[in-house]
């Protein structure tokens, strides 16, 4: 009897704290204040827009009637969500184009594509990552995937639509970090994982590296009416944890218990497109819709400007 009595002790707190966190969780989600705010007329690139917060993203800036590319892997699945959101919202202009970010042709390709297609650029998404699959892989072109994808390729992307978004003017970038970023650091010995490699710390590393690129990049692009900010979307229900999948069943508890639908994810993404709240706004990293501030590493001038200086070099930039 003691034993049953001590069990139904034991759950009745996990059912009441899981209820508290939930509700904590609930009462604490931020939501974009920008009713009444359009962007017609505007076109908006999102990368990774075919799944998870890119997806949530490109619907919500497609409710607010901007022009929305979707860039992506998988053109298919691409389709699948553009077709999925006109469905939903009855606005249409949504278009879909390969991009895959770990290969440097690839964005070459997709730059010179979007070009000749597109004839102006007023919001940058970075939007697209992937988690550190278990073992090291490297790209055709050297570099480790999980910082080809997360920083390598939105640092050449980035670079390459610089003159457009300047063309179209004023225009913003957004790149999506993570509060991850804390567990990182930029180890110059170690970029393309030549020493070691951990899966369980690439991550962070990466997301540090969006924080320090927003950084520098705004400091770069002062006086020319391109802003460059960061954000943590906090944790969300999306497919990243595909690259490592031991992990599927802790994301399914603890995502469907604890984490932000995507939705809530990309609503500091949607406010930092969309509001007018930040205009002028530049090289800051937000939560919740709210510009809080980074550790100490992830605001380094030094280590920014050299992690600049590298990645010129290891995309082909500097050539």
């Amino acid at each position: 009897m003691v034993f049953i009595d001590n069990i139904t002790t034991i759950v009745g707190v996990t059912v009441f704290v899981t209820l508290a966190i939930r509700l904590y969780i609930r009462v604490t989600q931020t939501f974009a204040q920008v009713e009444g705010c359009t962007m017609e007329g505007r076109t908006i690139l999102v990368t990774g827009g075919s799944d998870g917060i890119g997806k949530a993203t490109v619907k919500l800036l497609a409710a607010k009637r901007a022009r929305v590319i979707i860039a992506c892997r998988n053109v298919e699945k691409g389709a699948a969500t553009r077709d999925e959101i006109i469905a939903a919202t009855g606005y249409s202009n949504i278009s879909v184009m390969k991009l895959d970010l770990s290969s440097l042709q690839s964005i070459r390709t997709f730059v010179r594509e979007f070009k000749q297609e597109e004839h102006r650029l007023d919001v940058l998404i970075n939007n697209a990552g992937i988690l550190a699959p278990a073992k090291k892989t490297i790209t055709e072109d050297g570099l480790e995937l999980t910082y080809a994808t997360n920083h390598f390729g939105p640092f050449l992307l980035t670079n390459l639509l610089l003159d457009l978004l300047k063309k179209t003017g004023p225009g913003r970038i957004i790149n999506v970090s993570s509060v991850v970023y804390t567990m990182g650091s930029i180890d110059f010995d170690n970029l393309c994982a030549e020493r070691s490699y951990s899966s369980y710390t690439i991550y962070g590393h990466t997301k540090l590296a969006n924080i320090l690129f927003t950084k520098e990049l705004s400091q770069r692009l002062q006086g020319t009416g391109i802003t460059v900010n960061c954000l943590h979307p906090g944790t969300v229900r999306t497919a990243l944890l595909n690259y490592r999948p031991h992990l599927k069943v802790i994301s399914f508890i603890f995502g469907s218990l604890f984490w932000k639908d995507p939705e809530v994810g990309a609503q500091t993404s949607l406010y930092l497109a969309v509001s007018g709240e930040v205009n002028g706004v530049t090289g800051q990293y937000f939560d919740n819709c709210r510009p809080v501030v980074p550790s100490a590493k992830a605001r380094d001038d030094g280590v920014a400007r050299k992690l600049w200086e590298v990645s010129e070099k290891l995309t082909g930039l500097a050539q």
